[in-house]
């Protein structure tokens, strides 16, 4: 019987054990993401904020959770709160569920749910308009526990009471009120006091509709709180799973718990539990390389960017436009950016959410542009989609400083020091890059469609502006743009204002590959160095030898990436993705 017993608390505290590492080190890989988090979710202190959010069912969860997802500014210290809370869900769980000895194991798997819950999101942290999402969850379900723990201290003959009372919570609890009202009814036998609550768990939706939310959608109203990802283009069945599951495991626990009591289940539970949030937990490392690239470049960390490009095999069209930017703050833009690659591979998302660069970072871009009208618009409307998050605001507070708009200024950083961890902060100054580039062309909102081949086209037409930043920028674009016509204006232009200066090597490039593309359209003649005239000749050669009959872009392109990739003439080859022009890469290639 002692070595029965002992077996057993090994087993539980060998299972705990994994499980609380396998946490700790899904928190500490995922740091980066709640960063993120904090920097994308809103909290306006203040009574309209608090009104709107109040004025829903389960809104107050949201609330306290919206106010806690602050704390992510620090992740270590978001991590722990929620590491607290999870561990008084296990503690709590196992006195309302009337757990003992290696039962209690069942609680991990509620945890592990609410674990997933905020590793699984992908790309929709970036366009989620739930409200403290990253804490409300685990906030609400600690509650409803407290409430089934105390309501199972009662004589039974008050449950009735604490069904009503599970009736009245609702706006606060949402689902949890539901599920509430569920594990009580199944915690006992059956009787007319459970054939109440039932019956009232049914009508609490309608009631309170009719009652309290009748200017609301009925289908907003049924299980309010329990997530859901839904926007105009997109939707995502699987990102509610988590939260099924728990509602799941929480009914079910009071009705196997007495059947679980064998040496392997704390074992089983744990594994479970791990495999579950592997399953569906989302990581990928341009997804994380991403957020790091966008927080640097808010505070102006170019070295920090172009660190984490070069380490980038397969960048994302995000991380590649970020990286352009930080090597025009700190030079080399024509003499580097194509060594370091401008092709944009595809994001890992197998959520198929619509997400892009629009959605990710092109406020910054706009405004280290120098397009300030098109930061503060695309600000806007991203803020009022998804709300007016640190991210929005500290961009549209360095906005208003680079228009000089005291007014908005102050109102900006005022939203701001509200935040615990924002109670200094000051926009950086306008750069002089950012300063030329804004007074060298004509900033108006066009209306035009912000997308990736906007921005190339658009920055491809600056060749008329005497500026040396903006003449540097125009002839990049017109290169990654492959458009001769673009390009010969652009080059005049730029060496005109460069008068004297070294002729850059990736625009010696695409000099040498006009010229032989399109010899009828021969502009200039100038001097480039032999060895870089040479090279062109074995790429001349390297790509008559790899095309061949049957093959396509994408087979000869992969063939002659470690050798040209970090040439010019290989993207203009074989990675044009950013403009309106098909790459076709994946179709036979011409002869």
């Amino acid at each position: 019987m002692i070595k029965q017993s002992n077996l057993s608390r090994a087993s539980l505290f060998v299972s705990l054990f994994a499980f609380i590492s396998f946490c700790v080190y899904t928190l500490y890989i995922n740091q980066e993401v709640f960063f993120t988090a904090h920097d994308r979710s809103e909290f306006i202190y203040g009574t309209p904020f608090f009104y709107t959010l109040l004025s829903k069912p389960f809104g107050l969860m949201q609330y306290v959770g919206a106010w806690l997802t602050q704390l992510f500014y620090h992740p270590a210290i978001g991590t722990s709160v929620l590491v607290v809370i999870w561990a008084l869900i296990y503690y709590v769980g196992t006195k309302a569920f009337r757990l003992q000895g290696k039962a209690s194991a069942l609680m991990l798997l509620p945890v592990a749910c609410l674990l997933t819950s905020v590793v699984d999101l992908g790309y929709w942290i970036y366009i989620s308009t739930i409200r403290g999402y990253w804490f409300s969850q685990s906030v609400g379900y600690l509650i409803m526990l407290l409430f089934l723990w105390t309501a199972r201290q009662t004589p039974r003959k008050w449950h009735i009471v604490w069904y009503l009372l599970g009736f009245c919570i609702y706006p606060v609890l949402g689902w949890f009120a539901f599920l509430f009202i569920l594990c009580l009814v199944f915690s006992e036998k059956l009787t007319w006091r459970e054939l109440f609550g039932i019956i009232l768990l049914l009508f609490t939706a309608s009631i309170w509709h009719t009652q309290l939310y009748s200017n609301q959608k009925f289908d907003d109203i049924v299980l309010a709180g329990l997530p859901r990802f839904v926007t105009p283009n997109d939707m995502s069945e699987s990102l509610s799973i988590p939260f099924w599951v728990l509602g799941a495991v929480s009914v079910l626990i009071p009705l196997c718990s007495r059947y679980l009591s064998k040496v392997f289940v704390p074992v089983l539970c744990a594994v479970a539990g791990i495999v579950f949030t592997s399953t569906l937990m989302f990581h990928d490392q341009n997804y994380i390389d991403e957020m790091r690239m966008v927080r640097y470049a808010e505070t102006d960390n170019w070295q920090e960017v172009l660190g984490i490009a070069e380490k980038a095999p397969k960048p994302t069209t995000t991380m590649v436009f970020l990286k352009n930017l930080a090597l025009m703050n700190e030079g080399g833009l024509l003499d580097r950016s194509f060594k370091m690659g401008n092709i944009g591979f595809p994001m890992y998302n197998p959520d198929s959410v619509h997400v892009s660069l629009l959605s990710i970072a092109s406020p910054v871009v706009y405004y280290n542009y120098g397009m300030i009208n098109e930061a503060i618009r695309l600000d806007f409307e991203m803020a009022i989609q998804v709300g007016f998050s640190p991210f929005y605001l500290k961009t549209l507070s360095r906005c208003a400083l680079a228009k000089d708009d005291k007014k908005l200024l102050d109102r900006y950083i005022t939203l701001l020091h509200h935040h615990p961890f924002y109670r200094n902060w000051q926009p950086a100054s306008v750069t002089a890059k950012v300063s030329e580039l804004e007074k060298s062309y004509p900033d108006e909102i066009t209306g035009v469609e912000n997308s990736d081949s906007y921005i190339v086209n658009g920055i491809s037409e600056w060749h008329g502006v005497e500026s040396k930043v903006a003449s540097e920028q125009a002839l990049f674009y017109a290169m990654i743009s492959c458009d001769s016509r673009r390009f010969w204006p652009s080059l005049r232009n730029y060496l005109k204002l460069h008068e004297g200066e070294i002729f850059p090597l990736h625009a010696q490039e695409a000099y040498i590959l006009f010229i032989d593309k399109a010899p009828e359209e021969k502009r200039m003649m100038l001097p480039v160095e032999e060895t870089v005239y040479n090279h062109y000749k074995q790429f001349c050669d390297a790509l008559a030898k790899h095309v061949k009959p049957g093959k396509t872009l994408g087979q000869v392109a992969e063939e002659m990436h470690q050798e040209w990739g970090n040439t010019y003439w290989y993207y203009n080859y074989f990675g044009r993705q950013y403009t309106n022009i098909d790459a076709r890469k994946d179709s036979e290639v011409q002869s």
